[in-house]
């Protein structure tokens, strides 16, 4: 059996004789790493920082996004540098076993936090399509509320009870969000009911006079009372008018609408029915001399 016996040098000359080659290449290859790492980091991180910023201000996204997507670049400046500085160095395990543990993170994040970036990207798309904006009233799956803030990850909204909600971004961006404030105008609406006997002119005359009182109703569109139904006991007239909604109130509008009509029609007669049901026919009595009856058993 061969034995290869390693010999310690027991001098530092004889250190330096054995093992100065190896030394002086290892730090020739440390210091070329740094070097170079240190000067594409901080070229790289001032160019792509820079364009980032200037690309997504261009297209006029929020600062949210901005300062996002400054810090991914940052991020990417970081993993370029490090990969090209390997390269250059000489380091080939460095590199290979950095681009192993950069994909296994990249797996395990994916699985591990698949909501949030969900999340997080939906938000990047609201943020940059503006469905809606802060301030604005919207309604979404059966919820509503005004929203107070949006974050990359949430939207905070107020509802009207002055809850707050706090919804996932990823919920809104797959959900149908209605937002009856975002063009100029808004219409509002409700259903009058009226008798079969009463006028159709005289309640539509009612309806707009009234409709025309309340402050924030627009004169263009002006408001309009079109027949849309006959039910089983009324008369339906579809009370509309339009509104500015950045100016005033959907709710506002419609409550003084109802409130001012209905007392209208009261002094005028005109006649609001409720459902009712009338039966007709007739019922046959027929009656006998309990004189006539058997005598019961005991």
């Amino acid at each position: 059996m061969l034995f290869t016996l390693l010999q310690v040098p027991n001098s530092l000359d004889g250190l330096l004789t054995q093992y100065g080659s190896v030394v002086v290449d290892f730090g020739i290859t440390v210091v070329t790493f740094l070097v170079t790492f240190l000067l594409l980091y901080r070229i790289g991180k001032s160019v792509l920082v820079r364009a980032t910023k200037k690309a997504l201000n261009a297209r006029e996204f929020s600062s949210a996004v901005v300062s996002l997507g400054s810090s991914v670049a940052a991020v990417l400046a970081v993993v370029g540098a490090v990969a090209i500085a390997a390269t250059v160095a000489g380091f080939p395990a460095i590199l290979s076993a950095f681009a192993t543990l950069a994909g296994a993170l990249a797996l395990g994040l994916s699985f591990a936090a698949g909501d949030i970036i969900e999340n997080f990207v939906a938000g990047i798309f609201i943020l940059k399509d503006k469905p809606f904006t802060v301030g604005d009233y919207i309604e979404w799956d059966g919820n509503d509320g005004i929203v107070r803030e949006i974050n990359l990850r949430v939207t905070k909204l107020d509802s009207f009870d002055n809850e707050q909600l706090t919804v996932p971004n990823g919920d809104l961006a797959s959900a149908v969000v209605t937002n009856p404030v975002a063009n100029e105008t808004r219409r509002v609406t409700f259903d009058f009911g009226i008798e079969y006997g009463a006028s159709i002119a005289d309640a539509r005359e009612v309806i707009l006079d009234e409709a025309s009182k309340i402050d924030g109703v627009l004169a263009d569109p002006e408001p309009a009372a079109p027949v849309t139904g006959l039910g089983d006991s009324a008369v339906v007239l579809n009370g509309r008018v339009w509104i500015d909604p950045a100016e005033t109130g959907a709710g506002g509008v419609k409550h003084k609408l109802v409130e001012n009509v209905k007392r209208r029609f009261d002094a005028e007669g005109i006649g609001m029915p409720y459902p009712y049901t009338e039966l007709t026919g007739e019922i046959d009595v027929n009656s006998r001399d309990i004189t006539d009856a058997p005598p019961a058993d005991d």
